[in-house]
């Protein structure tokens, strides 16, 4: 694991959240020789396509374009 003081981390705060992003290696940030605070990347999350995510898991039963009731029984026609 690699060892940073806080007044570099700061200096290079940006270029150390990429290089940790990228190599998946965690970065240990001192103050006086002391551990302060641990930088680590990001848990990955799977990337899932919103489309088609429910293939297989829906059924469908009767017209589902026509509405429920007929034009008569809809308050907003009285």
């Amino acid at each position: 694991m690699k060892t940073m003081a806080a007044g570099t981390f700061k200096a290079r705060c940006l270029r150390v959240m990429e290089e940790v992003r990228k190599r998946r290696q965690p970065v240990l940030i001192t103050k006086r020789g002391k551990p302060v605070a641990k930088l680590v990347p990001a848990d990955e999350e799977p990337r899932t396509d919103v489309f088609g995510s429910m293939r297989g898991k829906i059924e469908i039963r009767g017209d589902i374009v026509a509405p429920v009731f007929p034009p008569e029984a809809w308050e907003a026609l009285r």
